[in-house]
């Protein structure tokens, strides 16, 4: 189901897809909010070019299924191509307009995100008062998974049933970008000690492929294509945590989705996520979230 305005930009056209379902919203007061829901298909035209106009927003993609595609810079250099997990994000600041060529299917939530529309969401909540976000490339992000998953039924609703819901969602998502990715710089964080994008996203995915594994972070570091001590220095400047702070985090995050199966003992789902034993497994997770794991899964399973 379509819902448009006449005045909403079109999402959809820039991918091929003029049709795709889209969803507009004004949220605050006057600057607007769009969500287009994207299932394009190559059918064969495996390098499509796909390029967005400038325009003083945010773009954000959170992705459905795997993907592959590689940005495209203005003078038509093109980066390596890689992976973008399900459920994980790209945020671009469409300042100069941005381009990506596709390498495969693409299903995805694709937000348009007016800066005009954070400083309203700032003026109306708790929100930090930033005024710039860091762009991400490949961002895993439970949050926007979960708000995700909320919208997507508002896309077979009819009429303006779905306005109200979408409303708060298109808040809280504004939100959450300004409390996860606002940027600092200036602001006592040096630009010059933090990793760039590609090298994060890189690091990232070795932790996430090898988090059930014990591995040294210079093996991270190698995967970043930076020393050690670079590597460390870098990852908090970009992240504020360090990388063993991410790692545990990351495996904590996945131990709640094991703990929710009651099949599972403690001693299997320490080994499944990386920890060494059951003790590091309770200790980690209590460190993170407050509670022993059985507690957790208790309050979880009642």
């Amino acid at each position: 189901m379509k819902h448009r305005t006449g005045t909403e930009e079109d999402v959809g056209a820039h991918f091929g897809l003029p049709h795709a379902p889209c969803l507009p919203a004004r949220p605050v007061r006057d600057a607007g909010f769009s969500v287009t829901r994207l299932e394009c298909r190559l059918n064969g035209d495996a390098n499509r070019l796909v390029s967005l106009p400038p325009d003083e927003a945010y773009f954000l993609m959170l992705y459905l299924k795997d993907a592959h595609h590689c940005d495209v810079a203005p003078d038509g250099t093109e980066s390596e191509t890689r992976r973008f997990r399900q459920g994980s994000i790209c945020l671009v600041d469409l300042a100069h307009g941005a381009s990506i060529r596709l390498f495969s299917d693409l299903y995805s939530l694709a937000f348009q995100l007016p800066r005009e529309l954070f400083r309203e969401v700032a003026g109306f909540s708790a929100a930090p008062k930033a005024t710039r976000l860091k762009c991400r490339r490949g961002e895993d992000d439970d949050v926007m998974r979960n708000l995700g998953a909320a919208l997507l039924p508002l896309f077979e609703s009819r009429g303006s049933a779905y306005a109200p819901v979408l409303q708060h969602i298109a808040i809280a998502i504004c939100a959450h970008l300004l409390h996860a990715y606002a940027d600092h710089r200036g602001q006592g964080v040096s630009s010059s000690t933090q990793l760039t994008v590609w090298q994060e996203k890189a690091a990232k995915d070795f932790m996430i492929d090898h988090f059930a594994d014990q591995f040294p972070m210079a093996a991270a570091a190698s995967a970043a294509g930076v020393s050690i001590r670079r590597f460390i220095e870098g990852f908090k400047g970009a992240t504020g945590q360090t990388p063993q702070q991410w790692l545990l985090r990351y495996r904590t995050a996945r131990a709640k989705q094991y703990l929710g199966e009651r099949s599972m003992t403690l001693a299997e789902i320490a080994t499944r996520c990386g920890f060494t034993g059951e003790d590091d497994f309770t200790k980690g997770f209590r460190r993170v979230t407050g509670t022993t794991p059985a507690g957790w899964r208790a309050r979880w399973l009642n």
